[in-house]
């Protein structure tokens, strides 16, 4: 169910993504002003042994700089931070990346839920939390953290995603503020900041 909200500037977006999330990620990055306002944090699951070519890939297509997360590394606004394989990616207090090692949760190292939860209790109203495209129900329980701490979750409709079924468990296990077709919330995301009243309204 959507919430109409007063206006909260966000200061960081997590987003979550699994099978055919090269594709929906790419789409958001691309639509993606120089002067985004907040900082993005992506953990898309790739398999342990592969060398992360993801800021490569992505780096091209976004106006923002793309790296590689580091630990203990502080969050800046207008950077995308990919996470690491085979560690999970956690925001601290003090809003900066932890990466860590700890075991797999939804047989996925880098976790979603980890990534939300930990950055729900760091940013509470001020984090949008984005769930795409996936085949598992890595992130559910992540946005409804978002959720309760009092920040917005959007999350693509399972009906526009290559794999429906890690959108689908979210909005049945957190709901939503919005779910969106990629497009859509391509271009919802592009004009955060900008027009800050609609981000909560479906």
């Amino acid at each position: 169910m959507s919430r109409t909200l007063q206006p909260v500037k966000t200061e960081l977006v997590a987003i979550g993504a699994s099978a055919g999330g090269v594709g929906a990620i790419g789409a958001l990055l691309e639509a993606l002003p120089a002067d985004f306002p907040a900082a993005i944090a992506i953990v898309l699951h790739i398999p342990p042994d592969h060398n992360s070519l993801l800021p490569a890939l992505f780096a091209p297509r976004c106006a923002l700089p793309v790296k590689e997360v580091e630990d203990k590394e502080p969050i800046v606004p207008g950077v995308v931070y990919m996470a690491a394989p085979d560690y999970h990616m956690l925001v601290e207090p003090d809003r900066c990346f932890a990466l860590s090692q700890d075991e797999a949760v939804n047989f996925s190292r880098p976790s979603v839920d980890l990534l939300l939860e930990s950055a729900a209790a760091a940013y509470r109203e001020r984090l949008l939390g984005i769930v795409l495209t996936g085949g598992s129900p890595d992130g559910s329980r992540g946005l409804k953290c978002v959720r309760e701490a009092g920040g917005l979750a959007w999350v693509q409709d399972p009906d526009n995603a290559d794999a429906p079924a890690m959108p689908a468990s979210a909005i049945a296990t957190a709901g939503a503020d919005r779910i969106m077709s990629v497009q859509t919330l391509a271009q919802a995301l592009a004009g955060l900041g900008r027009h800050p009243s609609d981000i909560g309204i479906s």
